[in-house]
């Protein structure tokens, strides 16, 4: 089976985890104000589990005959996540919304993968979207209680 919708996916994820992980690089860098002593390190957390997403997701790509997009330009021109310039003085609450925001795509996308792998019969493929996908409705849920807001998961 060519598994061609699930690499479809895993390619997504490639260009969406590695903009992803550019954005939280940001708010590492940009971040001010209450809570940065416990929120800086937390950003290092956050981009050591996008760059281990990232090369299970890639290695999948690769052991299913796949060529993961490697390139800035291919992550640029392929991925989902919104592209906004760094800037001081956005308020860190305004940053983790964004990073809710970011996961919550991230997650959607996760499910577009457990549908396809299911339909193409790919089990390993899936319990990988499936295990991502709870590691990052995980991260929304705790985002929002850091804001003090409803995690807002939709469990579909």
């Amino acid at each position: 089976m060519s598994y061609s919708q699930t690499k479809l996916v895993l390619n997504q994820l490639v260009a969406d985890l590695s903009a992803l992980a550019v954005h939280v690089h940001q708010v590492h860098w940009y971040m001010r104000g209450p809570n940065f002593l416990k929120l800086h390190p937390l950003m290092d957390k956050y981009m050591d589990e996008l760059n281990d997403q990232l090369d299970v997701v890639s290695e999948r790509l690769i052991t299913l005959d796949g060529s993961p997009y490697a390139s800035l330009k291919e992550f640029a021109d392929h991925t989902t996540m919104a592209d906004e310039p760094g800037e001081w003085g956005v308020a860190t609450p305004e940053r983790l919304r964004g990073l809710a925001t970011a996961y919550s795509r991230l997650a959607d996308t996760y499910q577009r993968g457990i549908d396809v792998s299911g339909d193409e019969h790919d089990d390993v493929s899936q319990d990988i979207f499936i295990g991502f996908k709870g590691d990052i409705e995980k991260k929304i849920w705790m985002l929002k209680a850091e804001l003090n807001e409803a995690p807002g998961i939709d469990p579909s």
